[in-house]
């Protein structure tokens, strides 16, 4: 069953406007809504995505575009110099978004390569967007004052590990290890933590394939072909789905000053499914 929900007062957790603000995965349903709240509040925002992506979405007036592959370390390191000349070198904040979903299969079913391209998409293109972006959020912090803040996206599945998710739930559970790494590594000019979503009501989750394909859902139900709303339902406690808004008020309370004590954490955004 769709509910229709308020939208939340973002106002109250955004960063200030003009605050430097890089997406990287920024044409997915999650990396959108966060482009239109965002540019909204008056951040100033760079979506960096697949160059298929980036054609087919059209994103709020003013937001900067730069296409890159997030598995390649020649293409992210070329996106992020791009963004460097156009904004003088510094970012306030960086978003990771990019995942894809392995196919559900016991480990030991599952191909080397199809596992090389679960750790590739998942965990790979978070350490080369971070590697990039942190010269920028260093100088950002050294312009402003305060630290610069990163969020990465994990997944509840990195910790609520399922039958058939061993490769996905260890790639995000990488994510989490990397953000606590990051932390340590760059406190205290810049902030490093995670969200781990559960299930979110997108067109990826209704099945879209994403990765810069097809994001058309191939059904108008509320869950996937086959998945049986009423098991997952039955584990979450706010009994529903999440949905963008959902994830877009954490991230933004992440990178904002409201969380400056915050670093080497993570969200886990379920609707209580997983509580720790």
């Amino acid at each position: 069953m769709t509910m229709t929900l308020p939208i939340p007062d973002f106002s109250r957790l955004a960063p200030p406007a003009g605050y430097r603000l890089a997406i990287t995965g920024g044409c997915g349903g999650i990396g959108r809504r966060l482009t239109e709240v965002a540019a909204a509040e008056g951040l100033r925002i760079a979506v960096i995505d697949l160059p298929g992506s980036l054609e087919r979405h059209a994103l709020p007036a003013g937001v900067e575009t730069l296409p890159y592959d997030a598995r390649d370390d020649e293409s992210a390191a070329q996106a992020f110099a791009g963004l460097a000349e156009a904004w003088g070198g510094a970012l306030d904040g960086l978003v990771h978004l990019p995942g894809y979903m392995s196919p559900p299969k016991p480990v030991e079913d599952m191909t080397a390569a199809e596992i090389d391209e679960a750790l590739s998409v998942n965990l790979r293109s978070a350490f080369l967007a971070v590697k990039a972006a942190l010269p920028m959020l260093r100088k950002g912090a050294g312009e402003t004052g305060n630290a610069s803040g990163m969020v990465i996206a994990a997944s509840g599945l990195a910790t609520l590990v399922e039958k058939t998710t061993g490769t996905y739930s260890a790639a995000k559970a990488g994510i989490i290890a990397l953000a606590k790494g990051l932390a340590k590594e760059n406190a205290p000019e810049v902030r490093a933590n995670c969200i781990a979503p559960g299930a979110v009501d997108t067109a990826f989750l209704r099945g879209g394939t994403g990765r810069g394909g097809d994001v058309t859902p191939k059904n108008e139900q509320d869950f996937p072909a086959g998945m049986d709303n009423s098991a997952m339902l039955a584990t979450i406690p706010l009994g529903r789905i999440a949905v963008t808004d959902d994830i877009v008020g954490p991230v933004l309370f992440l990178l904002s000053e409201k969380a400056r004590f915050m670093t080497g954490q993570t969200l886990y955004i379920n609707g209580g499914r997983l509580m720790v």
